[in-house]
């Protein structure tokens, strides 16, 4: 083989590794999320895959040192990852079911068949630079040479592979044919080296693939829009004229709207009672962290009309979704596209009310949880301003919930919680002391809906005591607390 053309087969397998495993995460994040546990597998699968391949490489490599055998692999490689969007969907379809029945083995399986889908492809990406160098090798004294100058080129197609797909290729083709693009280049510098005009229209059957129409990502009856922006997957869900907004695995909604309707019937409207835990009026300033496509700043508009908010969203395609199909249109809501936390350290306002909803279901920002960062909330709230956030639980389950109150509580004079569903549990915070009966003498000067909620809140209420878990920055295990939440309530159903 030239020495040109096996330099440029090494450098597009090593794009080609990081492009798979960055559009993986995306293939995968519709059905599984993209939780730490879903990253940590991905990752720590892809490198056992690689360190196989480098393993089998060196030993086959010495044992049949062919180029045309190398090209063969690597275009093996090559149609492998273009098969893989078209043969992975149908398998992860099993995790939404799983989803749907609480069912561990369901959900579990298909992820485990998921990533083993990558294992063909992966492994013989890893066996080509132990190949690679044993071609080059013509003696020991320029062993060095050579395989630092060809691992250097793998790493430096890994790096072109990492960033390529991340900030052009996914979010101008998709996900899919991003893998089509990188499968169809490593396959037409495989079929260079193979040598033959038959192996010339690989490459292009697998391009061919480009013309397949998309399709919905994940089928729904009711879904009305989906798109997958830089940061997750996201779609709207149409039922009986109620809009849902769904990222990622969809097992949570993150926003609510029916024009029909004011209260969603959900955890949102509980927001309207949180300024009243602490103060005698109505509040006239709001930050909402996580404000997805505004069911927090229409239900805050809708009870207090001269009330100005500023909704922080990560993504700026959730707010697009959140102006067209939610109306989230308020003349006093401005939203910022940023991440709630940075945004909050470079603010100079103060708020009435800070309101924290920014979960990637089922796990929030480990960062928005940490006795650092309510100590950063105090300083934005006026002296009668309250915190409330919103955390996931499971039934009989409040490990993550009493976790990120025992903080505030270690931050804030009063605290108290209450649930409002199986799986959700909202955390209040006063920056002065407050109690509940407080809560209670201030119902008659609340908007009369507003009311209602609270005295339905009222027997609820739990004051929390010092002690307990601390989160800190340094140390915040809630996907750790979340995982154990969950497997332990979905083998609870399975038993």
């Amino acid at each position: 083989m030239p020495r040109p053309l096996l330099y440029l087969l090494v450098l597009a397998s090593g794009m080609t590794t990081m492009a798979t495993e960055m559009s993986g995460s995306r293939l995968i994040a519709p059905y599984f999320g993209n939780s730490l546990f879903i990253w940590a597998n991905l990752i720590g699968l892809i490198l056992i895959y690689l360190t196989a391949g480098y393993y089998l490489g060196g030993r086959l490599a010495d044992r049949r040192p062919e180029p045309r055998l190398l090209c063969w692999l690597t275009m093996v490689a090559a149609a492998s990852i273009a098969a893989l969007p078209f043969v992975a969907r149908p398998v992860m379809g099993l995790a939404i079911k799983g989803l749907e029945t609480i069912s561990a083995g369901a959900f579990l399986g298909s992820f485990a068949v998921t990533v083993l889908l990558f294992a063909v492809p992966v492994t013989i990406l890893g066996m080509v630079p132990p190949f690679a160098i044993r071609l080059r090798m013509t003696g020991v004294e320029s062993a060095g040479n050579v395989s630092g100058s060809l691992y250097a080129l793998s790493t430096l197609g890994s790096i072109i592979g990492t960033f390529l797909p991340v900030l052009v290729l996914i979010p101008w083709v998709g996900t899919r044919d991003t893998m089509l693009l990188f499968a169809g280049m490593l396959a037409a510098v495989s079929a260079a080296g193979l040598g033959r005009r038959l192996w010339a229209g690989a490459p292009l059957i697998i391009l061919v693939g480009l013309a397949v129409p998309q399709g919905a990502i994940k089928p729904d009856p009711d879904s009305i829009f989906e798109t997958e922006s830089p940061y997750q997957y996201i779609q709207v869900v149409d039922n009986g004229g109620t809009k849902y907004l769904k990222l990622n695995e969809g097992w949570a909604v993150h926003s609510v709207y029916n024009p029909d309707r004011l209260l969603t019937g959900g955890y949102w409207d509980y927001f309207s009672i949180a300024p009243w835990f602490a103060a005698d009026a109505a509040p006239e300033n709001v930050l909402v962290i996580g404000n997805a496509a505004g069911s927090i700043p229409r239900l805050l508009t809708a009870f207090y009309p001269n009330v100005q908010v500023d909704g922080v969203e990560i993504d700026p395609d959730v707010v697009d979704a959140g102006r067209k199909y939610f109306d989230m249109n308020e003349p006093n809501l401005t939203v910022h596209v940023a991440d709630g936390r940075p945004f909050l350290k470079t603010s100079d306002k103060s708020w009435d009310l800070i309101a924290v909803d920014a979960f990637r279901q089922p796990y929030i920002p480990f960062y928005l949880t940490t006795r650092e960062f309510f100590e950063e909330t105090r300083e934005h709230l006026t002296e009668q301003g309250v915190v409330m956030i919103n955390v996931g639980k499971t039934p009989g389950d409040s490990a993550v919930a009493d976790a990120i109150a025992a903080t505030m509580r270690d931050v804030y004079p009063s605290v108290y919680t209450f649930n409002t569903g199986q799986f959700n549990q909202l955390v209040v915070a006063t920056r002065q002391p407050a109690s509940s009966s407080d809560l209670r003498s201030r119902t008659s000067a609340m908007p009369p809906r507003v009311a209602e909620l609270a005295r339905e809140v009222l027997p609820k209420l739990r004051e929390v005591q010092p002690g307990g878990t601390i989160l800190t920055d340094d140390k915040a295990p809630v996907e750790w607390l979340t995982d154990q939440m969950i497997i332990d309530y979905a083998t609870a159903r399975q038993d």
